[in-house]
């Protein structure tokens, strides 16, 4: 199959550049990981620090996707982007955004930003033309009807292939996909999330730059036995094999880190 890349803010994904590194900022205190908390305040000092640290982009989000985490409404996530962005309107820094809603896309096309980040799947007609409108690149992950409920690898890959087919049906062209690692419902197991991890390298066959997203997640700390701030070493293992395994995009909320691992590792495959 013929592979693609995309484009984002002239970052090249794919298509031989070195695997990028997208740093997760939250601005929902709500969120699992409570060491991922950043106020909107102080959004733009993380963000250049993750910059000056190795990130080649920031995800920003407003609203905690873990399961159990405390409802807001779409006015209070609005307000957040709106807060957030604004802090780096004219840095020049590659923003994707983290919104589910046609509503807070609105608001964040109104500041600098380059991409969509949609867990969704583009699984509702009224996003997914939001989301084709903007124009932007999109980052898109494997869902049905709600966020993350393909459960298991056949699952997951009839999944991608839906979301591949909404994307050519909305006329969205510039995309990366993301198979949805993670305790999305209840229905997943730890050992789902594993199932897809050691077969990643499947992902490819979509012949699209994909994601890999795993940092502190809950299949890890299950295994270690460890709560969500003490999950590094186990985050960048399993990083590791993934970017062997073909990830062109790893998002962490530990860039330095991460950002070492990458270097280790294109430096282990230079050739000659």
């Amino acid at each position: 199959m013929q592979q693609h890349n995309c484009l984002v803010n002239g970052l090249l994904i794919g298509g031989g550049a070195p695997v990028r590194l997208m740093g997760v900022i939250n601005c929902s205190p709500e969120s699992f990981y409570r060491g991922s908390y950043t106020p909107v305040e102080s959004v733009h000092d993380r963000a250049l620090a993750m910059v000056e640290s190795g990130a080649d982009m920031v995800d920003i989000g407003a609203r905690s996707t873990a399961p159990g985490s405390r409802p807001i409404t779409l006015a209070e996530e609005a307000a957040r982007m709106d807060e957030a962005l604004r802090e780096l309107d004219g840095t020049g820094i590659t923003v994707s955004v983290d919104v589910q809603q046609p509503e807070v896309l609105e608001v964040c096309l109104r500041h600098d930003i380059h991409a969509v980040n949609d867990i969704t799947g583009l699984a509702g007609e009224q996003f997914a033309r939001a989301v084709a409108d903007s124009g932007l690149p999109v980052f898109v992950m494997a869902s049905l009807r709600r966020p993350g409920d393909a459960v298991g690898l056949a699952a997951t890959l009839q999944a991608l292939e839906t979301v591949v087919e909404r994307c050519s049906r909305f006329g969205i062209e510039d995309y990366v996909l993301d198979p949805g690692i993670g305790r999305w419902v209840p229905e997943r197991r730890s050992e789902d999330d594993w199932e897809l991890c050691r077969n990643f390298q499947s992902f490819l066959d979509f012949g699209r730059p994909v994601l890999a997203a795993v940092s502190r997640k809950t299949f890890i700390g299950e295994l270690l036995g460890k709560p969500p701030e003490d999950r590094l070493a186990g985050t960048l293992a399993l990083t590791t094999m993934l970017v062997a395994a073909g990830a062109a995009v790893v998002r962490g909320h530990d860039v330095p880190e991460t950002a070492d691992i990458l270097r280790v590792y294109a430096k282990m495959r230079q050739i000659g």
